[in-house]
């Protein structure tokens, strides 16, 4: 598969930065991962780090080149990830679970699919414009559904940090939201980031990235201009972007290639 692919991350103004990333491929597959963990419960980033992880591991035991039923694959390794968590957390005794939010997408066979819990994003872009996007798990973006509070709103809202879906936190609450394939077009662009990179930023800004002439170079200046906008209330910031198009380099692998930012290791034990 041909294709450019880039992920980065900034603490922002948080003294641990929680979010975690990654990213796969084969000679038929291509899967991207992010997490943000939730700061509001106990090891955030342990959470963050398992659920991207459960899809390492998940894609790296792939007996063939390709995964042979993605929506299964999606739901089934999310919620792998979320079970993950509570067995580490009652085994490590941590008197509670940690959370935190996941998105994930898959392309293979020329279509595309992506799965989410919570209010880190997925979206496709095209033509310098948003095609599809997922749809947050948080209680602004059910305000915003019932014409409480506007999209813009959202951004700014003091409870726009309560999310309503996510791995681990609380067991029962947890659901997994996947798409429709969607069929590959040249040069569509793929974009995973969590809330403190896309909350800063306009969608015209994100849309951009799909006819970068330099992605990774692009992507990192959106990354830096989120950290700016926000200065001392800068979230943690982090994206992986893709773009599939025939005139990008040809990754070839006879075996799974996993690639985690800062190659952060699993969590003790797990």
């Amino acid at each position: 598969m041909k294709f450019v692919v880039h992920q980065a991350s900034k603490i922002g103004g948080r003294k641990y930065n929680q979010d975690r990333v990654g990213y796969a491929y084969t000679n038929e597959a291509l899967l991207l991962v992010l997490a943000d963990g939730m700061g509001g419960h106990l090891h955030g980033e342990v959470a963050a780090q398992i659920a991207v992880h459960s899809f390492m591991r998940a894609f790296g035991r792939l007996e063939q080149m390709h995964v042979k039923e993605p929506e299964v694959f999606l739901r089934a390794t999310m919620r792998a990830g979320h079970d993950a968590i509570f067995t580490y957390a009652r085994e490590q005794e941590l008197g509670g679970s940690p959370g935190t939010t996941c998105v994930a997408a898959l392309v293979q066979e020329g279509q595309i699919w992506w799965a989410h819990a919570g209010d880190s994003r997925f979206y496709l872009l095209r033509g310098d414009a948003v095609a599809d996007a997922t749809h947050d798990h948080s209680v602004v973006q059910q305000w915003a559904d019932w014409g409480i509070i506007t999209p813009e709103e959202m951004k700014t809202h003091p409870d726009r940090n309560k999310i309503t879906n996510c791995l681990g936190g609380v067991e029962d609450m947890f659901y997994v939201d996947v798409s429709q394939p969607v069929a590959v077009q040249p040069g569509d662009t793929l974009l995973l980031c969590s809330d403190g990179f896309w909350s800063p930023l306009e969608e015209e800004e994100l849309a951009k990235l799909s006819s970068a002439p330099d992605v990774p170079q692009s992507l990192d200046e959106l990354i830096s201009l989120a950290v700016q906008r926000d200065a001392v209330r800068a979230d943690n910031t982090t994206a992986v972007v893709a773009r599939i198009s025939d005139t990008e380099e040809e990754h070839e692998s006879e075996k799974p290639v996993c690639v985690m930012l800062d190659k952060q290791p699993a969590p003790e034990n797990f």
